[in-house]
């Protein structure tokens, strides 16, 4: 290559990096900058937090310190939370995120490749098996995609950057230190999503200290990577928050012509309040089957968008237990429609 044309080709290099250097000028010099460039340990809010850690929990402030000295600020992960949504998905394009032949296929080998843990969760629990199976699945394919952040560097982030939810994210890190004290492994070690979720059930550290269960009976909770222990956990977190043995989840319904708009007021984000099935029933909703020992609870309705026209739902308790691992209409309705997908496909 000559001379001249090599610098024509090195010409427009110059100028974008000239470019980049003007832009990176411009930015306003706030705290994620900042958080950028300074020692986690060397900020106030963090020098409180330890404190407050010592205190409280008796940690060693000089160990503390040398920890958050070695946590590092994530801008990919205050990025991802700030994001905007432009607006919320709906169910025809949220479902085949989950419920796909590849996701339906991999949860039955799952369930045969782990039937005996599966079994006695469901009998020492009363969840059934395919509903286990399907938390697995939509959370992380069957233990596949677990995270790649390190989690005391996400829930540092979060907790001392992220305004919106600090309170929260100090109090699972707080959680996640002592879980890392019990467990006696560094802090340093675990690695899980970018809001801090660990493991094959994307616990968050306050869930696995109140929820998470020695299953295998080894002396240790390994839910990173022992499955027996990621499936007990899961069992337990729904049996705790009420799942109800026996019980139905979802019902599919019609609505009369004459009542859909009635019943479509009623609807705040696609859910409506929950009321007695009576009421459902005068207000048009029908074309359900009522088990012999339904709960004499309050139901509530629940509107899926499917590509040319809603579908409406019956949810009863175990539904809403569902939302308690993830508090999303969508995400409830994608768990219980995998579970059924994948015990229809591991009865043929």
């Amino acid at each position: 290559m000559d001379v001249k044309t090599l610098e024509r080709t090195c010409e427009p290099l110059r100028m974008l990096v000239c470019l980049v250097a003007v832009a990176l000028s411009l930015l306003p010099h706030g705290p994620v900058q900042a958080a950028a460039q300074e020692s986690y340990a060397a900020r106030p809010e963090v020098q409180n937090f330890i404190a407050e850690l010592a205190e409280r929990d008796g940690f060693d402030v000089k160990a503390l310190r040398r920890l958050f000295s070695q946590a590092h600020f994530q801008p990919g992960i205050i990025a991802a939370m700030s994001r905007p949504l432009t607006a919320p998905p709906q169910w025809h394009e949220y479902a085949p995120r989950f419920v796909n032949p590849a996701r339906i296929e991999s949860g039955v080998a799952f369930w045969r490749d782990n039937a005996a843990a599966l079994g006695r969760a469901e009998k020492e629990f009363g969840v059934p098996a395919e509903v286990i199976v399907a938390i697995i699945g939509v959370e992380t394919n069957y233990g596949r995609n677990t995270g790649s952040y390190r989690v005391l560097d996400a829930l540092t982030t979060l907790a001392f950057d992220y305004p919106r939810r600090a309170e929260f994210y100090r109090g699972e890190l707080e959680q996640f230190l002592l879980l890392a004290r019990e467990q006696r492994i560094s802090p340093l070690l675990p690695s899980g999503s970018y809001a801090g979720a660990i493991g094959i059930p994307q616990f968050m550290p306050g869930s696995w200290r109140a929820y998470a269960v020695d299953f295998d009976r080894d002396g240790s909770i390994d839910l990173e990577h022992d499955v027996a222990d990621a499936v007990g956990s899961v069992a337990n977190f729904l049996a705790r928050h009420g799942w109800q043995p026996e019980q139905p989840v979802m019902a599919a319904v019609s609505i009369a012509q004459e009542s859909e708009s009635d019943v479509a007021s009623t609807l705040d984000g696609g859910i409506a309040e929950r009321r007695a099935l009576a009421d459902w029933v005068r207000a048009g909703v029908s074309g359900f089957a009522i088990p012999d020992n339904l709960a004499p609870e309050p139901v509530g309705v629940v509107m899926l968008e499917e590509r040319t026209a809603a579908s409406y739902w019956l949810v009863f308790n175990n539904w809403y237990v569902l939302t308690r691992y993830n508090r999303s209409r969508l995400y409830a309705s994608a768990v219980q429609a995998l579970a059924q997908a994948i015990r229809e496909a591991a009865a043929r």
